[in-house]
C-alpha cells in the first residue's frame, strides 16, 4: 500500500506521527461507453451552455448555484480566504463508548501506521482504547477541509474512520409506516420462528460479489473467442487542430486582402470580370487559364485591368483560331 497523507495523532502531552492508507477499495464493475460499431471510446467535452463554445480547463471556475437559480461564480481569490486547515494533526478530542457512534454517521476508512521512533505510544493508544471499549472523536484536516473522526482498533491496527456532519444525515419520514398499525402476537411468533430458523454468525467468506465473476467469466470467454474490437488510435486534440487550421486560413484570406489580392475563394469571378463581353464561354477559360499563368499580370489592381482593352480584344481574336485546332 501507498501512504496518501502523513501526519501525527496528539492526545494530551502524547504526540504519535503516523502514516494513512486507505483501507478499502471499489472492486465494483467499470464498463466503459463505446460505439458499438467500432469500440471506439466515446468522449465528451466541455461547452458552456450560454454561447456553445468549448471551454478549456483554465477558463473554467467554480460556482455556486442560489435558491432562485441565479448563479455566483467564486474566483481563486474567494476561495483562498475561506477557513480552511492545512495541519497534519490528529487531533483527539474526546474518548466516548463505541455504542454512542451511529454507523450511518461513519464513512471513509484508512488504516493508520506509526513512524519506527513512534511505535511505543502508538502501541498505548491502541491498548488504551481496547481495554476501555472507547473509541476516540478527532479532528482532522484531509485536502485542506477539516473534518471529524473516529479511532478505533481493528485486528491490532488503529482505523481511522471519517464521519458525516450531524446535519448530513436525513429525517426518515414515512406516513405510511404508522398507519400500518402493530403486529398480532401470531405474526411476532412467527417472525420469531424465521429468525431462529436463519440465526447464525457472519462469515465474509460466505458471500461474494457473484455479478462481477459473471462479468469477468463473459468478458474472458469473447476474448477466447476472438470477439474483440481493436480501435483505432484516440485523435484527442483532433478538434483543436481543425479550429487551428481554420485560424491560419483566414488569416491567409485577412493577408491577400492587404496587399490588395483577390481572395482565394472569388479568384474565377474576378477573373471573369476583366473579360470583354460577349466572348464565349471557352474564351473565358481560356483568358483564365493565360491570366492565371501569368502572375504579374494577375497582382494588378481591377481598376488598371478595366482601362486596357487590348488584353480582351486580343483574346476575343485569337477565339477563332482556337476552335479550328481543337477540331
Amino acid at each position: 500500500m501507498r501512504a496518501i497523507w502523513k501526519g501525527a495523532v496528539s492526545f494530551g502531552l502524547v504526540n504519535v506521527p503516523v502514516r494513512l492508507y486507505s483501507a478499502t477499495e471499489n472492486h465494483d464493475v467499470q464498463f466503459r461507453q463505446v460505439h458499438a460499431a467500432d469500440g471506439g471510446r466515446i468522449r465528451y467535452k466541455r461547452f458552456c451552455s450560454v454561447d456553445g463554445q468549448e471551454v478549456s480547463y483554465d477558463d473554467i471556475a467554480k460556482g455556486y448555484e442560489t435558491e432562485d437559480g441565479e448563479m455566483v461564480v467564486l474566483t481563486d481569490e474567494d476561495l483562498a480566504e475561506l477557513p480552511t486547515r492545512s495541519s497534519k494533526e490528529i487531533a483527539v478530542e474526546k474518548f466516548v463508548p463505541e455504542e454512542q457512534i451511529d454507523p450511518m454517521l461513519l464513512e471513509k476508512s484508512y488504516y493508520l501506521e506509526p513512524d519506527k521512533a513512534a511505535t511505543k505510544p502508538y502501541v498505548l493508544l491502541r491498548e488504551a482504547l481496547e481495554v476501555e471499549g472507547r473509541v476516540a472523536i478527532v479532528t482532522v484536516s484531509i485536502r485542506t477541509r477539516m473534518t471529524m473522526a473516529v479511532l478505533r482498533v481493528r485486528d491490532g491496527v488503529i482505523v481511522m474512520q471519517t464521519m458525516l456532519w450531524p446535519d448530513e444525515i436525513r429525517s426518515p419520514d414515512f406516513a405510511g409506516l404508522d398507519e400500518a398499525g402493530e403486529a398480532s402476537e401470531k405474526e411476532m411468533a412467527m417472525a420469531r420462528v424465521l429468525i431462529d430458523e436463519l440465526a447464525g454468525e457472519y462469515d465474509a467468506s460466505d458471500y461474494e460479489d457473484d455479478y462481477a465473476a459473471a462479468v469477468q467469466a463473459l468478458v474472458r470467454a469473447k476474448v477466447e473467442g476472438g470477439e474483440v474490437e481493436k480501435p483505432a488510435e484516440d485523435e484527442e486534440d483532433s478538434g483543436e487542430v481543425v479550429d487551428l487550421l481554420a485560424a491560419l486560413a483566414k488569416s491567409v484570406e485577412k493577408a491577400k486582402a492587404a496587399r490588395g489580392e483577390a481572395p482565394s475563394g472569388s479568384s474565377s469571378s474576378s477573373e471573369e470580370t476583366t473579360s470583354t463581353k460577349g466572348t464565349t464561354s471557352s474564351t473565358t477559360k481560356k483568358s483564365a487559364t493565360k491570366s492565371s499563368a501569368k502572375k504579374s499580370t494577375a497582382k494588378k489592381t481591377t481598376a488598371k485591368k478595366t482601362t486596357k482593352k487590348a488584353p480582351a480584344t486580343k483574346s476575343t481574336k485569337k477565339a477563332p483560331a482556337t476552335k479550328k485546332k481543337a477540331s
